[in-house]
């Protein structure tokens, strides 16, 4: 039997018996899946089944961090978030999405990027995983090839915060967007320690099953 880590997840997976479909969405599906837990019987799970996605802390010289506001209909509310995106677009690497959605959401592009951490939205019911990379050495992408927004993206306001000060918005309960605030407190605890905590940033991702 090969030994189980001390202290960190791993993967672990159950055979799975059936997989059945009960809603297909236009980003994520709702699905069914019987599971043997061996001595823990047959159950049924009902799941979303999420393509994952990607966050950026762009942080500049000053230590300031981007951050947009963007109006999000489930919760009824606009929040201040991170650019992020979906792993929407088959065979693309997450550091490149990542690059992507930097451009498209806030016209920048950094010329460093590292890993800055990763974790599971909600995994008792969904199998969402994400990546937050911190970006430095951030420059405006020409007038020229700026991508074109529309929908909810169309005109979000944008701001550069001092990272400490997001800090305190996150711990006063100003900021509940997930990757806001996991990225902040991530840079801060990296920081803290001289950035020495970074991974680089096409670190391997078993925790995505797309990129194990």
């Amino acid at each position: 039997m090969s030994s189980v880590p001390e202290f960190e997840d791993f993967l672990a997976p159950r055979p799975v018996l059936s997989h059945d479909l009960i809603h297909q969405g236009k980003v994520w599906n709702i699905v069914s899946e019987k599971v043997d837990l061996g001595e823990g019987g047959q159950v049924t799970r009902e799941l979303m089944d999420h393509p994952g996605a990607v966050t950026v802390l762009a942080l500049d010289e000053s230590d300031r961090i981007l951050m947009i506001r963007q109006y999000r209909h489930p919760v009824q509310m606009e929040l201040w978030e991170l650019p992020a995106g979906l792993l929407d677009v088959p065979g693309e690497n997450p550091v490149e999405a990542a690059k992507r959605e930097l451009l498209e959401e806030a016209d920048l592009r950094a010329s460093q990027w590292d890993l800055l951490g990763e974790w599971f939205n909600s995994p008792g019911g969904s199998n969402e995983a994400l990546r937050v990379y911190l970006a430095r050495g951030v420059s405006e992408v020409p007038e020229a090839e700026r991508y074109q927004r529309g929908e909810e993206e169309l005109n979000m306001p944008t701001r550069w915060i001092p990272l400490d000060e997001a800090r305190d918005a996150v711990l006063a309960g100003k900021i509940h967007n997930p990757g806001a605030v996991i990225g902040i407190l991530a840079a801060v605890a990296s920081k803290a320690a001289g950035w020495s905590t970074l991974r680089p940033a096409d670190a391997p991702w078993p925790a995505h099953r797309h990129y194990r």
